[in-house]
């Protein structure tokens, strides 16, 4: 079973940027779909990018694109979050997770990932 741990989050300037860090999978998934998430106070949980290792495709939220960039590295079993010109709007604690169902496209919905971090916190001053 799984124990996703994200890291990297911490407090930054408007138009900073940050890396977080996923650790925690136990092998290289090559049909699944992994992702971030994230939920600022009073808000519900949204998807931010996710990825699926089956078909190598990615889908990002309408507020991140052309700013975040979600990757992973297959040697270290780890998947990451660029964020780049950070905004006070991206403030919120970020989700890692996991669907290690078969996942043959990315999708946004948190039923579907069966696997939760803690979350780390990012937040963002103007």
């Amino acid at each position: 079973q799984e124990q996703l741990v994200e890291s990297g989050g911490e407090s930054v300037q408007a138009g900073g940027s940050l890396r977080l860090s996923c650790a925690g999978f136990r092998r290289t998934y090559v049909s699944n779909c992994m992702g971030w998430f994230r939920q600022a106070p009073g808000k519900e949980r949204d998807g931010v990018a996710v990825l699926s290792t089956a078909s190598s495709t990615t889908l990002y939220g309408d507020s991140v694109k052309g700013r975040f960039t979600i990757s992973r590295d297959n040697a270290k079993n780890a998947l990451y979050l660029q964020m780049n010109n950070l905004k006070p709007e991206d403030a919120a604690m970020y989700y890692c997770a996991a669907n290690l169902r078969y996942c043959p496209r990315p999708t946004m919905s948190t039923a579907d990932f069966n696997y939760w971090g803690q979350g780390t916190q990012v937040t963002v001053s103007s």
